[in-house]
Parts: structure tokens; C-alpha cells; sequence
């Protein structure tokens, strides 16, 4: 089943093209990989799937819905989430705080129930909060740090707070930029089963940008690779691996 398809996407800033008709689909439950060389257009194109940037050309299809022009706080609710290459989180609140934002798309309460907080409001608090802490603190295994404030993590768990607060928003395609960049080895592989645990058991499909190519080559079902904001190739892992023109523009082995 066709989760989301990108449709010649094209974008230009200043006069600079940063994607050039873009096509792909990606299939609900993959694991979907964007790679390339720094520059490549990748965060660009996440950027238009989210709603921060709109394409001067093409169209983006959430199933059978066209997104391409919807705003950046209608995407959510929709069912999409992300994360970002550099940490977004509120520092000065805590771990179970920065989580339960990212549900709140979700609430249904009206504004003046959520200034009083009764009745419904407080419900709705309640269960978000009790839904967090039986599944995705525990699924993340944050529970030693729930309570302790964002900004005295290690960085590595600022990165998996932030994966925590995405999958809040009860995501259905989740946009992952660089989940495991500077993170160590150990780091690394927690990052990772976590990503694998999300699809296998939680049925959610990712879109991940990184330049482990360790990590993409492990877990990817499928890669697409840009260069100057062209798509160069696509196929899966072992394609990409021994396609010559990714090896000369970007795995230079």
C-alpha cells in the first residue's frame, strides 16, 4: 500500500536548485532511506513533506490526500511526525513535559476547558500522561530520567526525547533526520533497535535521513540517493551499494 508518493518535486532558492522533480513512493511499514553528500537536498525535501516549504513544482500525496500546500501544523494531525538534524526540545522542561507535547495535537478540549483544566481537560491530561508512561517511556527506556529536565541529558538522550515526542503524535509515517549522528557506537545501536522496534512492533513507517551508511545498509528496505538535488538512483540496499554513480558522487570506494 502506497503511504506517501512525491511527484517531480521541485524547489529553488535564490536561483539555486535544491530538488529537481523528485518522484518516489514509499510503502506503508518500510523503512524508507534518503541519502547523499552534504547539500544534497535532503533536509530540503523533509522540509516539503512537513509543510515548512513549498514546492514552486509537483505534489506530495499522503495516501490519497495531496498535501503538497497544507501548513506546517496541519501535518501532525494528519499522521505525520518528525524529527529534526539539530535538537528541537524545550531544555528547560522535563523529559515526560517535552513527550507529552507531542500529543497535544491530539486533544480535543476546547480553550476555555484547557485554561480551568476540569473535566474534560483534566481527563484528557490524565490519559495522555498514563498512555506515555505505559508505552513510549518504556518503549524508549526513559524511565530513569522521566522526570529530570532536558537541558543536564547527555546528548544521546536528548536524541531519543526527541523520537519519544514524535512518536507522542501517534504518527503513521515518521520522518527521522539523522537520528544517530554524533552519537558513539553503543549509542548507535540503541538508536537503531529502537527505529526497528518502532516498525515491527508499532507498524509506523520511517523515512530516515543519515550518513551511517552502516545503518542504512542494515535496516534500509529501500534507498533513494541525491546529489545536487537530483535523484541519482534508487533501489534497494545491495543496488544502491554497486550502483557507479552513487559510489562516484557520494560512497567513493
Amino acid at each position: 500500500m502506497d503511504l506517501l508518493t512525491v511527484k517531480f518535486v521541485g524547489i529553488e532558492f535564490g536561483g539555486v536548485l535544491a530538488l529537481n522533480d523528485i518522484s518516489f513512493v514509499v510503502e506503508k511499514g518500510q523503512i524508507f532511506s534518503i541519502i547523499g553528500p552534504n547539500g544534497a537536498g535532503k533536509t530540503t525535501l523533509f522540509n516539503c513533506i512537513s509543510g515548512f516549504y513549498k514546492p514552486k513544482r509537483g505534489e506530495i500525496f499522503f495516501g490519497d490526500k495531496n498535501i503538497t500546500f497544507c501548513k506546517p501544523h496541519q501535518i501532525p494531525g494528519m499522521g505525520i511526525a518528525r524529527t529534526f538534524q539539530n535538537i528541537e526540545l524545550f531544555q528547560g522542561m522535563t523529559v515526560l513535559d517535552n513527550i507529552r507535547l507531542g500529543a497535544h495535537v491530539h486533544l480535543k478540549t476546547g480553550i476555555l476547558g484547557s485554561l480551568f483544566y476540569y473535566g474534560r481537560a483534566e481527563k484528557e491530561e490524565l490519559a495522555l500522561r498514563e498512555a506515555i508512561e505505559d508505552d513510549i517511556i518504556d518503549l524508549l527506556e526513559l524511565e530513569f530520567i522521566r522526570d529530570k529536565s532536558v537541558r543536564s541529558l547527555p546528548y544521546g538522550f536528548q536524541k531519543r526525547v526527541e523520537l519519544a515526542r514524535a512518536l507522542a503524535a501517534k504518527p503513521k509515517l515518521l520522518l527521522l533526520d539523522e537520528p544517530t549522528a554524533g552519537m558513539n557506537t553503543e549509542e548507535t545501536q540503541d538508536m537503531v533497535r529502537y527505529i526497528l522496534d518502532i516498525v515491527e512492533e508499532r507498524g509506523i513507517t520511517i523515512m530516515l535521513i543519515e550518513h551511517d551508511m552502516g545503518v542504512i545498509m542494515d535496516i534500509s528496505d529501500r534507498i533513494v540517493v541525491l546529489d545536487f538535488g537530483n535523484k541519482i538512483a534508487e533501489g534497494i540496499p545491495a543496488e544502491i551499494k554497486d550502483n557507479k554513480d552513487v559510489i562516484n558522487s557520494y560512497l567513493g570506494y
